[in-house]
């Protein structure tokens, strides 16, 4: 049985994820239609029922995705490689469309995919997720006192990601 990261790769490496990726950078010009699917995707990527869940670790690196690409797209995080936010853009765009490898429909399949291809992720971009958590840790504070309070950081707020 294949680990979450190497089905996480297949799934990379999938012709429909290519189209995903190719969406992803046509989007990244289109700051507001990019909140619409950083909050599609923290409402999904939310865990509802338990916080101990065994795919905690997932769940919060989902969020993590979503922070750093509404943190790109805003302009106040900037030292990462814009492949790399495109492949997460794409990451978050699989993981909100109902069409992908396995439906969403399915219990518990549809939404294993969705988790591997967010394990490929981390395991592929794990030097570029650590330097954001160092930068939110440093920086964001910062930040944030300067910007007007936000209740959940995990949901980008359309007002802070600029003109479209």
């Amino acid at each position: 049985m294949s680990t979450l990261a190497q089905r996480g790769l297949e799934i990379s490496k999938n012709l429909l994820f290519s189209k995903f990726i190719s969406r992803s950078s046509r989007l990244l010009s289109k700051p507001l239609k990019v909140a619409v699917v950083l909050n599609e995707a923290a409402d999904k990527l939310a865990d509802k029922n338990s916080k101990e869940n065994k795919f905690v670790q997932l769940f919060e690196t989902g969020h993590t995705l979503v922070r750093l690409v509404r943190n790109y797209v805003s302009g106040e995080y900037r030292q990462i490689q814009t492949s790399t936010i495109v492949s997460g853009l794409g990451v978050l765009l699989y993981v909100i469309s109902p069409i992908d490898l396995v439906p969403d429909f399915i219990p518990a399949l549809g939404f294993l995919d969705d988790l591997s291809l967010i394990s490929w992720f981390i395991g592929k971009f794990h030097v570029e997720i650590t330097s954001f958590h160092e930068w939110e840790q440093t920086s964001a504070p910062a930040l944030a006192h300067s910007a007007p309070a936000q209740s959940d950081r995990s949901l980008p707020a359309v007002a802070e990601l600029g003109h479209s």
